[in-house]
């Protein structure tokens, strides 16, 4: 009765990689683009790092400790919710605010779903959404760089409000010199981390590259600039695209399992995040899109299963 069968849901993949591992290794991923914010917008953007981490992980052990479940913060996965929560809030926001989402994020759509590899959401970018619609000015008021033509709008948004393209500099947008959130405007930083990651194996570039490529057809088609390649990359590098694409939609937990699931999962993003962002009401649309496509990958795995060697066709 010691040695009892361990009954689970596929994939069984059999691997000496431990979720601590990869999770630690989405952490180091992601420091060189907090780094940068912090340096950039100082002791409030740290602040924020610093506190949304710590609630994200006492959220989860004061819950496991009250319904006296088995510890899991060292897995680092609640690290990387809290993490990727504050990169995604604006530099000079409350630090209340992502703390809210902390809790947010950990309590309601991790653990009172069953905890880590139950969430039906990226944590993370559920508590976005959420703070997103209970403090929309906070969420989405950003500190001016400079003394530029957009002031403190995106340049998503200055684009999106027909802001002359000729005040949009792509070496700003790549470096980081723009304002936005603490950890989408270097896409520098952010590059050197996905690369981190694929060389490690973390992440597969199929999901990631799929889904820009489907964001960039989609607005050289419908983006009312007809084939400007300059407009083209400003909308690639002018928002959460790049960070969304690396760090969000190649969640294990919220992604498809099937090769031909990731490819549907990948263009639907791209789909709804050029719908969002070419005829929606505001200029970013990545955080709307991956959660809502969220909620269709049972769906894409179902019907993405690849037919077992051998079997006929249906009749």
């Amino acid at each position: 009765m010691k040695k009892m069968l361990n009954l689970s849901s596929n994939p069984h993949i059999r691997d000496s990689v431990t979720t601590a591992e990869i999770m630690r290794d989405v952490v180091i991923a992601m420091i060189p683009t907090a780094l940068y914010g912090i340096i950039q917008w100082g002791v409030n953007a740290a602040l924020v790092v610093l506190l949304t981490v710590a609630c994200a992980v006492l959220s989860e052990y004061a819950y496991e400790k009250f319904m006296k479940m088995q510890i899991t913060i060292g897995d680092w996965s609640a690290a990387v919710t809290g993490l990727i929560l504050a990169l995604n809030c604006p530099p000079d926001i409350p630090v209340w605010i992502p703390c809210v989402g902390s809790v947010f994020a950990i309590i309601v759509i991790k653990m009172l779903y069953g905890g880590l590899g139950k969430n039906w959401m990226n944590p993370a970018l559920g508590a976005r959404c959420f703070l997103l619609i209970s403090f929309a000015g906070k969420m989405t008021s950003f500190t001016p760089i400079g003394a530029d033509a957009m002031s403190g709008a995106t340049p998503l948004a200055y684009m999106k409000n027909g802001g002359d393209m000729a005040n949009v500099n792509l070496m700003n947008l790549f470096l980081g010199r723009i304002p936005g959130t603490i950890g989408e405007v270097s896409k520098l930083c952010l590059l050197i981390g996905a690369l981190y990651l694929i060389v490690k194996k973390v992440i597969s570039p199929k999901i990631p590259c799929i889904y820009i490529g489907t964001v960039a057809l989609f607005t050289l088609l419908f983006g009312g600039h007809g084939f400007d390649l300059y407009y083209l990359a400003s909308e690639i590098l002018g928002g959460g695209l790049i960070f969304g694409a690396f760090f969000m939609a190649t969640d294990y937990v919220t992604s498809p399992i099937t090769p031909n699931g990731q490819v549907v999962y990948a263009v639907i993003l791209g789909i709804m995040t050029g719908l969002f962002r070419l005829f929606g009401g505001s200029a970013e649309g990545v955080s709307y899109a991956i959660i809502l496509t969220n909620i269709l990958v049972p769906v894409i795995n179902l019907k993405t299963i690849p037919r077992a060697f051998g079997r006929e066709g249906d009749k």
